[in-house]
């Protein structure tokens, strides 16, 4: 790689994809960004436009707006079929003219597909229990807790009216512990003067989780803490339980003595367990190498495809492994894969200069999660924070890490609302009536939301 003709293609702009695209503003290449999307989406606060607290324009961010300034990127609106590792070549499907097919050639290959959440082999569950790894999921999810309030209202059985204010988050890491403590303070303090007839206060949200304790992946003693501050915003722990059935009506759950209980609840919502995209079995596959259990393509110390060093691989999507061939055990965080994304721009700058490289280190800056208003834990290099500090905190950081300062400000502002007037300012419900549902996926969309 030694001229203004080398070509690398980004697939994937999200963390890892676009920190490895802004990492080659100044490298002498041409840059190509594939995505399915147009914009690069802020994952860890999608569950705050599922929950009515943010909109989707300040989670979300245009790809374009975000590389405006950056000459030497070419973003394509598409969706990648098929990589010819051999070739080097990238065919491209679902392009916005209609056309399908393009094949994009490439010196070096950055590959971010990032990964979705696992149904344990039944998919069939993901129409009634959709996930949060998606701008679409998360409107859907929206609606269908703003809408389960209105049903209550104008159910006049007890039971019924119970099963509509019954919520379910399945899983206990950040996700579903924010998910499911946003969902309490909707219901015990957000909406409680907002309704006549349904006593919103009266709302069941049951966080279940297989493993021993909420927040598996941090210090035990938050893990108490954060289950203790749950709980005093209406929010029931199920630690040991799993789910063995979901239908549109119950919600079948498994208590760790075996037994099972069908509770009835009209929503539920999916946080549990992740795959990796499609493209690392494509990958593996091209390269003869074997996924592992979650479906994650193994990529050596650099963070390249065995045999294919011109290749890059990253994210929740990759098992990175040593130089012996031992598997690292890396969070699936946001941060993992922008230090990998800029570690990638990085090895492909200092290629191009002829200077050696080394391989991928990962710098822990800790782990935070929010419950509810004022509340949070945290854990930063050893130092444990609980309660308001620990929240103003989880603030400071997601602000300092949303993309584009409009945003930053503008989510500022919200929060800052919502925090004196206890309010939310996006619930809304934007089809009215019954909407139609896809089995496959999320809800079958018309006009988008612009909140």
């Amino acid at each position: 790689m030694h001229s203004m003709s080398q070509r690398v293609i980004v697939v994937g702009g999200g963390f890892g994809g676009l920190l490895a695209v802004r990492g080659l503003r100044r490298a002498p290449v041409e840059v190509v960004l594939v995505d399915r999307e147009n914009f690069h989406l802020f994952q860890p606060l999608v569950y705050q436009v599922a929950t009515g607290g943010l909109t989707t324009a300040e989670v979300a961010t245009p790809l374009r707006r975000i590389l405006r300034h950056q000459r030497n990127v070419r973003v394509v609106l598409g969706e990648v079929s098929g990589i010819d590792l051999d070739r080097r070549e990238v065919t491209v499907d679902g392009l916005p003219n209609g056309g399908s097919g393009a094949v994009l050639a490439y010196d070096a290959l950055v590959v971010a597909g990032g990964s979705r959440y696992s149904y344990f082999g039944h998919d069939e569950w993901r129409e009634h229990a959709p996930e949060l790894k998606s701008l679409a999921g998360a409107l859907d999810i929206r609606e269908r807790i703003l809408g389960a309030f209105e049903a209550a209202e104008v159910e006049p059985d007890p039971e019924q009216r119970g099963a509509w204010l019954t919520f379910v988050v399945v899983g206990a890491g950040p996700t579903g512990v924010e998910m499911a403590g946003q969902i309490g303070e909707l219901a015990h303090d957000v909406l409680r003067r907002d309704f006549r007839a349904a006593d919103t206060a009266a709302a069941r949200v049951l966080l279940v989780e297989a493993s021993d304790r909420v927040l598996p992946a941090f210090p035990e003693s938050l893990s108490t803490r954060a289950a203790h501050a749950l709980e005093r915003i209406g929010v029931t722990p199920l630690i040991g339980h799993t789910v063995v059935d979901v239908s549109g009506e119950t919600v079948s759950i498994q208590a760790p003595t075996g037994e099972v209980e069908q509770v009835p609840a009209r929503t539920a919502v999916w946080a549990a367990g992740v795959t990796a995209s499609e493209l690392a079995t494509t990958l593996a596959e091209g390269a003869g190498l074997e996924v592992d259990r979650a479906g994650r393509v193994p990529v050596g110390p650099d963070l390249t495809l065995a045999g294919h060093p011109e290749v890059f691989a990253l994210g929740d999507m990759v098992s990175v492994h040593t130089e012996g061939d031992e598997p690292l055990s890396l969070p699936g965080l946001a941060p993992v894969a922008m230090q990998q994304g800029r570690f990638a721009a990085r090895t492909i700058r200092k290629r191009l200069a002829g200077r050696p490289t080394g391989s991928f280190r990962y710098v822990d800056k800790g782990d935070l999660a929010t419950i509810g208003r004022s509340q949070a834990v945290a854990d930063i290099k050893g130092l444990h924070l609980s309660g308001f500090v620990a929240w103003l905190t989880w603030l400071v950081v997601h602000i300092a890490y949303l993309t584009g300062l409009e945003n930053r400000y503008l989510v500022l502002v919200r929060w800052t609302i919502s925090f004196f007037s206890r309010s939310r300012g996006a619930r809304l419900i934007v089809h009215a009536g019954a909407p139609a549902r896809d089995p496959a996926g999320p809800l079958r969309r018309g006009p988008a939301e612009r909140g």
